[in-house]
């Protein structure tokens, strides 16, 4: 399996959403989301020398290589394919209108709708998305979350601690999160405490 690529840049199309990059003296075409795209950012002249974290799909009539420009993007994207009825290209439509930050906020706050904008995801595959990633995402953001102290927990602010730790993960600004987790209940659990400031947080 190629894990990654890493040479000169030697062609970009944001029409089909590819790259070649150019290892060695071999090109390597790779199927791209639009956030790769973005950060690659390069005319189809430029030689640039970049690296792209990659997934072979391999199907009866073809291999196909898609690369991402960060390891999270990739763990995100396998995620996507994971789920029923999702392929690559669904994964990539998704992962070029959404960055892992707001894709894991829409799935947490139950957004099908968000999701369904991508091209060629439908309503159905959007709510089996959110169905199925729900506790993945969730398990995901506490993994980051540093436990909370004995003191927090006595006071009863640990679960708002965790949430507002497992929200600054996703990148929201600290303002947004006192604004979002404002008059909620504590005695909420945490997995409760961040769909509800979420859902403020998506409109």
């Amino acid at each position: 399996m190629i894990y990654c690529l890493t040479g000169e840049l030697i062609y970009l199309d944001a029409l089909s959403m590819t790259a070649v990059i150019d290892c060695c003296g071999v090109g390597y075409k790779v199927f791209i989301t639009g956030n790769t795209l973005t950060k690659l950012n390069a005319p189809t002249t430029a030689k640039e020398k970049v690296r792209l974290f990659t997934y072979m799909a391999v199907r009866e009539d073809a291999v196909e290589l898609y690369g991402f420009y960060t390891t999270e993007e990739l763990d995100t994207f396998r995620m996507l394919i994971g789920v029923s009825g999702v392929g690559p290209k669904a994964a990539v439509a998704i992962l070029s209108i959404m960055t892992p930050a707001s894709l894991s906020a829409a799935v947490q706050a139950e957004d099908a709708k968000a999701l369904s904008l991508a091209q060629g995801v439908g309503s159905k595959t959007a709510a089996r998305i959110v169905l199925e990633l729900k506790d993945k995402f969730a398990a995901k953001l506490f993994a980051h979350s540093p436990a909370p102290t004995a003191a927090a927990t006595v006071s009863g602010g640990g679960h708002l601690s965790d949430a507002r730790d497992a929200l600054l993960v996703l990148g929201y600004s600290r303002s947004e999160i006192t604004a979002a987790l404002q008059n909620l209940d504590p005695a909420k659990d945490t997995e409760e405490l961040i769909r509800l400031a979420l859902t403020k947080l998506m409109k």
